[in-house]
């Protein structure tokens, strides 16, 4: 339930794997990929989906693994555990921390409790005929929607938030944010790049062990405030290992976790989120030394652990069409991206070994579009 590059990290494994995604996906291509079903709607029609899954669980011979990579997927199946567990197997945080770290404002007051190294941040409900609150922040702030939906692309595009640089610029934005009609939170900024934001991976078995761990550090994104990766880089980092292992304790969490922190000027790291699921990560992950959802596989069907890497080399991981656009917008010249591209070890979507889910995912439709815009001229 997640991605190409989630589908290429179990490869890498020798692991047959039967996918769940949206149609014309690029892991629907690729040579690991045995079964791919219909896809169905998380949250229109849930019912459906569930079905789906329990009719394709009873049809394997043994019961699957489920890796749930979305936001909506793991929701889904964590909600709904107790259905799914007959027939599948699966490595979940505990139902309840799922819920506190899905949702912003039930985090926020969750890392209060834990004292966690979080920005300080408000929960904000924008109603027509409300003003703009003054809010006892420090700006300039950035608001992000407590759940991503088709109204929030509307304004804010392709960005996870909105920058406010100060209480003018809230009430510019309010009447925009009114629309929405959704809760949404507000949070300091912790200034700087998306370069500046590093990352912390780990498995934790059942019996609250370390299974597997590595440290990374974003490249780029698109856009380049506050977007989604383009190009990341797993590389040793030891003081967000550190703090990664503290925080992960803290919320007694078990099963897969990305935490995310952001580096401020003085060299500090905040806490921006906790994602207790699979994720892009996972693949360059694997090539470093340290394949996750292999040690969760091996656990859940009593294989033995493949091995980890005690230091995880450094590997370079890009989206390559969506990076080179990422890479043009802050001005770099695409013969220099070119050059960096020819380094990068993991490519989303494109291996040697199976090229086909870049050429027919991900290449293919950028051609056809364009194509169709020369056509229409």
């Amino acid at each position: 339930m997640g991605d190409v590059d989630m589908v290429r990290a179990l490869g890498i494994a020798g692991i047959e794997v039967a996918f769940f995604g949206y149609p014309g996906d690029p892991a629907r291509f690729s040579r690991h990929v045995r079964a791919a079903l219909p896809w169905i709607d998380h949250w229109e029609q849930r019912d459906e989906l569930m079905a789906a899954l329990v009719a394709f669980a009873g049809s394997q011979p043994v019961p699957p693994v489920l890796f749930p990579q979305t936001d909506p997927s793991l929701l889904i199946v964590s909600r709904h555990r107790d259905q799914l567990r007959p027939g599948f197997r699966f490595a979940l945080a505990d139902a309840d921390l799922v819920e506190d770290l899905a949702d912003k404002s039930r985090f926020q007051a969750l890392a209060a409790r834990l004292e966690l190294p979080v920005p300080r941040a408000r929960t904000l409900r924008p109603a027509p005929g409300q003003a703009a609150p003054d809010l006892d922040l420090a700006f300039p702030l950035v608001i992000k929607p407590m759940v991503r939906s088709e109204r929030w692309v509307s304004i804010a595009g392709a960005g996870k938030a909105i920058h406010v640089a100060g209480a003018d610029d809230l009430a510019a934005t309010w009447t925009r944010l009114v629309d929405l009609d959704a809760d949404l939170l507000a949070q300091e900024l912790v200034a700087g790049p998306e370069s500046d934001i590093e990352s912390y991976h780990v498995y934790v078995d059942d019996d609250g062990a370390i299974a597997g761990e590595f440290t990374g550090r974003k490249i780029r994104t698109y856009p380049p405030r506050y977007g989604h990766s383009t190009a990341v880089e797993v590389t040793p980092i030891p003081d967000v290992a550190e703090l990664g292992r503290q925080v992960i304790e803290r919320l007694r969490l078990r099963g897969v976790a990305k935490a995310d922190f952001k580096r401020d000027g003085q060299g500090r790291l905040h806490l921006l989120e906790v994602n207790p699921r699979f994720n892009l990560w996972h693949y360059p992950g694997a090539v470093a030394g340290v394949n996750l959802p292999a040690l969760v596989y091996a656990d859940l069907t009593g294989r033995p652990r493949p091995r980890v890497a005690p230091v995880p080399a450094t590997v370079t991981w890009s989206k390559p069409l969506q990076d080179l656009r990422a890479a043009y917008v802050v001005g770099e010249r695409p013969l220099s991206w070119l050059r960096w591209a020819r380094h990068c070890q993991t490519l989303s979507g494109l291996a040697w070994d199976d090229p086909v889910p870049f050429v027919r995912g991900a290449l293919w439709p950028q051609l056809q579009r364009r194509l169709q815009r020369l056509v229409r001229r």
